[in-house]
């Protein structure tokens, strides 16, 4: 299983959603309060496990309702995904860029598989 990690930054609080390797799947935005990074986690939880996906490299594709996951390519070409929520603000973001995109889906597989993860505190 895998597991939020929380943790300080100079400006605030954020976390990391590993997987049971350690790898780190997704990553939050920095928050100013632990409660509202909690509340992230906990937007996660809810929305991971039935949002929709956007696959905004297919060719003419269609856009997907909230709560969503938007696959993207990035400048360098790299595949991407970012979890949005149902009122449309991203509460998770992929951690690196994939070369593949079957690997990219994968990556969101792995949040919808770990969205469920208890939390833990790190420095």
């Amino acid at each position: 299983m895998g597991k939020y990690a929380v943790r300080p930054v100079k400006t605030g609080i954020k976390f990391s959603l590993k997987a049971g390797n350690g790898e780190i799947i997704a990553v939050s935005e920095i928050y100013t309060t632990k409660s509202a990074c909690l509340n992230g986690i906990d937007s996660i939880r809810r929305n991971a496990p039935i949002a929709a996906l956007e696959n905004q490299t297919a060719q003419d594709y269609e856009a997907a309702k909230n709560p969503k996951f938007e696959v993207y390519q990035d400048k360098a070409g790299e595949f991407r995904f970012r979890l949005k929520a149902r009122n449309g603000e991203i509460i998770a973001a992929c951690s690196e860029g994939y070369k593949r995109l079957d690997s990219c889906l994968n990556g969101i597989d792995s949040v919808r598989r770990n969205s469920d993860s208890p939390v833990v505190e790190e420095e």
